[in-house]
């Protein structure tokens, strides 16, 4: 079941699997290993003696249940009366006893989400496997609904399945020494003698509830497949809407409305499907499960009926073999009642292991990629691509080889046509872009920025959008000020501490100026700007770059992708080049500020 990169998306084509369930086991019994093992355990043991109280609370109306039909055979009324007193007690101690199960259950599940939650987006963030899961060619399909809901759906149901197997199994003991002794042996006619049945009660209850629980799994056999595939509609459903709603204004610029309206409903169309399925399934297993549930009561009394006839059981006795057949089967038919449910739990926990394995994998596909880009501190202040080639992820070279030298304080463009590799070699740079081999050399301690086409803006309150990813904790608000009136967003200078969505609120030259007005801010060492000035006019670009070099002028600032009316800022002008395989780096002019190695293959 592995969803590596390159294997293609995982198929929701599957039944149950044992090597997934015992997967899921493996990573999410974290909870109970490690540092929060002893928090765990405690609210595991917590769980587990409320439920043993609750068995104890159970068996005491098995024998009320006697009493009392006894008292009204025979007509006693003060018995009778005393067992209606000791009902509200019995009523009092199951009320205790169901709001402590319910206080006990709910804690252990949230605090077993939190963890899973916590581990998943651990792994998810780590080594920068949410960018690289994306471009991965065969991308694992939404991982944060695996994350969020996915991570609810295999826990919270996992603790009630629990719950019940651990109450079944200690009832299906606790009852069937009742139907053992108080329901004795029966003896029916066989033939011209008898035959004496030992245990009569506890057999039928045996048979009964093994052939309904086998019956179940026959038909019930479809349901896991049906669920996967539902919850996955239901997760591209939701992708597809999120995306509408990111994109709205592109869509209704581009008059797409109704074809984005059609999408959607072909999308929702594909859920409903997969919903009918889940529907038709469960029709096929509530068959037996409503058959069941209409014969339980009524089963147990059959079988009663000969001895009661014969004067060899009271009421009471019937009615107590009853309850305790009652309880017996809902231990030994607990997999008939939670197939359904079964199903849909397996459906995320089967999503959850495929998500942790797209982790493995991710890190695998990079590994497989040899030999590898190595990035290390420079002997110097230089910026330096040392016999740096890059490929792709089937392996096919983008840019062949690339040697530069970029001193601190050196201003550099990088040109080259459309297609040639200029936006994989910054990602390079950024630590994005795993595959190849070569060295990237930074000079240590000094800090790098890379900004966007299309930069990040988190929401929040204005001051921190500008510090971001660090507090404004430490920087004076007539610097924030400073910074917004040299990048034109002056009218927002005395809205540092007003909360917005400013990806969404602000116009897409809005949104690039306060960038911008970051970079004034932060002052890195190393700027690299990918297309970030593409969306403005040759004014308007050489303003904010003045405004940027004048901020911050012992920064190295290399721009991708910039306008000819920039060339008088630059000391070097390089261009990516196409030859033969792969792309080469070339200097296409110099002001000689250093004599710098450039060679390419």
């Amino acid at each position: 079941m592995s969803s590596t990169p390159g294997k293609g998306p995982p198929s929701a084509e599957y039944g149950f699997d044992r090597a997934a369930a015992v997967a899921f086991a493996k990573y999410t019994g974290g909870f109970w290993r490690g540092p929060s093992a002893r928090t765990a355990w405690l609210m595991t043991l917590a769980l587990a003696g409320v439920l043993v109280l609750k068995l104890i609370v159970d068996v005491a109306t098995n024998r009320w249940n006697r009493w009392f039909f006894d008292a009204l055979e025979k007509r006693d009324a003060a018995s009778a009366g005393l067992a209606i007193l000791a009902f509200m007690v019995l009523v009092a101690a199951i009320a205790a006893v169901g709001v402590g199960i319910v206080l006990a259950r709910e804690r252990l599940q949230v605090r077993w989400r939190e963890w899973c939650t916590h581990s998943l987006l651990d792994g998810w963030l780590k080594n920068q496997r949410f960018y690289r899961m994306t471009a991965a060619d065969s991308p694992m399909p939404n991982p944060e609904y695996r994350i969020s809901d996915d991570v609810r759906m295999a826990t919270e149901p996992l603790t009630d399945f629990s719950i019940g197997l651990f109450t079944a199994v200690l009832a299906a003991a606790t009852f069937a020494s009742i139907l053992w002794t108080v329901g004795g042996s029966l003896t029916v006619p066989f033939g011209e003698g008898q035959i004496t049945i030992p245990a009569f009660m506890l057999l039928g209850a045996l048979v009964y509830g093994v052939f309904m629980s086998g019956l179940i799994p026959i038909v019930g056999r479809k349901l896991a497949g049906a669920a996967a595939r539902k919850n996955e509609a239901e997760a591209k459903f939701r992708f597809e809407m999120i995306r509408l709603r990111e994109n709205s204004e592109g869509v209704i610029m581009a008059r797409g409305e109704t074809d984005a309206r059609e999408r959607l409903s072909t999308t929702y169309g594909g859920l409903v499907r997969a919903w009918l399925d889940v529907v038709r399934q469960h029709g096929a297993v509530t068959w037996v499960t409503n058959a069941n549930g209409a014969m339980i009561p009524v089963v147990p009394l059959m079988l009663c009926a000969p001895k009661y006839l014969q004067g060899q059981l009271s009421l009471g006795e019937v009615m107590q073999l009853a309850s305790a057949f009652i309880q017996v089967q809902v231990a030994i038919s607990w997999l008939v009642d939670n197939y359904r449910a079964i199903a849909e739990w397996f459906a995320s926990a089967r999503r959850i292991t495929e998500l942790v394995e797209s982790y493995e994998g991710t890190d695998e596909a990079t590994a497989a990629n040899q030999p590898v880009i190595v990035r290390g501190d420079s002997f110097d202040d230089c910026l330096r691509l040392d016999g740096l080639r890059l490929c792709d992820q089937s392996g096919r070279v983008i840019v062949g080889r690339a040697e530069i030298a970029i001193l601190q304080g050196e201003k550099v463009m990088l040109a080259g046509e459309a297609g040639v590799g200029k936006s994989v070699l910054v990602r390079a740079i950024a630590g994005l872009w795993p595959w190849g081999e070569g060295r990237i050399l930074a000079p240590p301690e000094r800090s790098m920025c890379f900004m966007p086409a299309g930069p990040f803006l988190p929401a929040g309150p204005l001051r921190e959008t500008l510090t971001y990813p660090s507090p404004p904790d430490n920087l004076e608000d007539v610097d924030l000020r400073t910074a917004l009136y040299s990048c034109g967003l002056g009218r927002f200078a005395d809205k540092l501490d007003e909360a917005s969505r400013w990806d969404q609120t602000l116009s897409a030259s809005e949104r690039q100026r306060l960038a911008f007005a970051r970079l004034l801010v932060q002052k890195p060492d190393i700027v690299v700007l990918e297309d970030a000035l593409s969306v403005f006019d040759d004014h308007t670009q050489d303003e904010l770059f003045g405004a940027l070099v004048a901020a911050n002028p012992a920064a190295t600032i290399i721009v991708v992708g910039g306008r000819a009316s920039l060339a008088s800022h630059f000391d070097r002008t390089l261009s990516l080049q196409p030859n033969g395989e792969g792309s080469v780096l070339v200097e296409t002019s110099s002001a000689g500020r250093a004599a710098l190695a450039i060679a390419g293959t």
